[in-house]
């Protein structure tokens, strides 16, 4: 009789089993209804998926509703996906597609790197790809460089609508600034707010700046449309807003094919609609303000439409901190009675434990200058002259050579590259191999041209510096002794200074030529 020795079950074979965690990532990009509906029923069946496998538990389900694929930062929820998979929440991501995931390559192609950096792969469900099984990159770019096409058409779609609206002035302002609101069919004013805009353009014109103003209404506790908090931007941007005298300015603002968005000045056509709404400010008090804005801009530097001072002074940012690597400032100092110009990294003025770099002042600058300049002309043939000569000894000749060889090597790449194209449509070779070579291929063109531009670059960098030395040498050849300060010599030869101690300036020549001076 067989003897069965009975052996008690302590854990079942799938409890055994470690258990992958898995998540899946949805979006759409609207909130139209049906849209919504389309994410509900994705949201049902991954869950259902899931749950459904042995050998996965279900981590998780992150959503992005009514927002675009193109850019990642502006995705919250994928964002709190990666975050969950560096805690080491996930094991596993599923989604519907690579244009779901990611409509831009780069991020696309970033995100895979990164996740699997964690081992964590991603399987699209449409392409039927895993990241955690791939050979190559190469189908993952092509097909997200192939979503980010499709997300380029549908914007430049987007585009020309909304130009089409512009141009015939049916276009719908979505948020009216401070002062109106929107009754569904048009811009209407809002009475209460409408009283603040006044006073402001009518403060404005009577002498008070636009700090002023913001910290007037901030004591007052009179709210913002946004924020709560006025800043003095704030007053600027109301007090050259077109709506206020009730016209409209289309495309004040432009996205470009990164889907980054920037000020038009100009780069695009804009659309002007007069009479478009009813105003709160009449014309004439509109126009008074342009142009005292406009004088005001005159008086400190200030270009229309700039973001930075125009450069007035010579020094204006040229003066770059050794220590933080911020650019210094004008400012007015007071000792004792007397008053002073210095100059002082941005970033130490607004913080000064982020950098300990204290004030030079104008005129040790100045004759820092002047000093580094007088040695040059003192001392210019045993130094320039030679300085001068080395430079067009150069040897360029090989750095042409070098990128006329690497020209050859990008044309016997894309010709080997266009032969693996025709092999794969004959059928003489399989996909995975086409795009394994395909890859091999795509990352040596790139590192050709890296170092084409390299060459090229310090071609270009160094026959600037020879016409900029020979300038100098020019000069200094005819010059005498300098004792007085000239803005345009230091604006013709100088680059920049380098600040790494208070004591010491590092004249950085455009000719190539570094030279420290002391300060006194």
């Amino acid at each position: 009789m067989k003897k069965i020795t009975k052996i008690e079950n302590t854990a079942s074979s799938k409890d055994a089993i470690k258990k992958k965690r898995v998540a899946a990532y949805c979006r759409v990009s609207t909130n139209s209804d049906a849209q919504l509906e389309s994410l509900e029923t994705q949201k049902s069946h991954y869950e259902h998926y899931i749950n459904s496998r042995d050998d996965w538990q279900f981590a998780g389900i992150y959503y992005d509703a009514g927002i675009t694929g193109t850019k990642k930062n502006k995705r919250p929820e994928l964002l709190r996906l990666i975050e969950d998979c560096h805690a080491g929440k996930i094991d596993f991501i599923i989604t519907k597609s690579i244009s779901r995931f990611s409509r831009n390559t780069t991020d696309c192609l970033g995100l895979i790197r990164e996740l699997l950096a964690l081992h964590i792969p991603i399987y699209f469900e449409k392409e039927k790809i895993n990241t955690g099984s791939m050979t190559s990159e190469l189908f993952v770019s092509v097909l997200s460089s192939l979503a980010e096409s499709e997300s380029v058409s549908i914007s430049e779609n987007n585009k020309w609508s909304i130009r089409r609206r512009f141009e015939t002035a049916t276009y719908k302002i979505g948020y009216p600034p401070y002062g109106y609101e929107f009754d569904g069919e048009e811009m209407v004013i809002n009475p209460k707010q409408a009283v603040v805009v006044r006073r402001i353009f009518h403060a404005f014109l009577s002498g008070k700046g636009a700090p002023a103003i913001a910290r007037e209404l901030n004591q007052e506790g009179i709210p913002t449309k946004r924020t709560g908090h006025w800043a003095p931007n704030t007053i600027i941007g109301m007090l050259t807003n077109e709506k206020y005298v009730g016209d409209c300015l289309y495309q004040k603002t432009y996205s470009d094919s990164q889907f980054l968005r920037h000020h038009n000045h100009g780069e695009m056509t804009q659309y002007l609609v007069q009479d478009h709404h009813k105003a709160i400010i009449p014309r004439e008090t509109f126009e008074a303000a342009q142009a005292l804005i406009q004088q005001h801009g005159c008086e400190k530097g200030i270009a229309k439409g700039a973001k930075k001072y125009q450069y007035r002074y010579a020094f204006s940012g040229k003066i770059i901190c050794g220590e933080c690597g911020d650019t210094w400032r004008r400012r007015i100092h007071a000792y004792k009675g007397n008053k002073y110009i210095a100059w002082c990294c941005f970033t130490h003025l607004q913080d000064k434990t982020k950098c300990h770099m204290r004030y030079i002042r104008d005129e040790a600058l100045k004759v820092a200058f002047l000093t580094m300049l007088n040695k040059l002309i003192f001392s210019h043939r045993t130094l320039l002259a030679p300085y001068v000569k080395a430079l067009k000894n150069a040897p360029n000749n090989d750095v042409l050579q070098q990128i006329q060889e690497l020209k050859t090597l990008l044309s016997q790449n894309t010709e080997r590259s266009e032969t693996l194209t025709k092999l794969m449509a004959q059928g003489i070779i399989d996909q995975v191999i086409y795009a394994q070579e395909t890859n091999i291929l795509l990352t040596q063109a790139d590192a050709y041209r890296r170092q084409m531009e390299a060459l090229k670059n310090t071609a270009s960098l160094s026959m600037k510096h020879v016409t900029e030395a020979v300038n100098l040498l020019h000069f200094t050849e005819k010059a005498t002794l300098l004792t007085q300060f000239d803005d345009d010599l230091f604006k013709k030869f100088v680059d920049r200074i380098k600040i790494y101690e208070r004591n010491n300036a590092t004249f950085e020549l455009k000719c190539g030529l570094h030279l420290t001076e002391r300060i006194r």
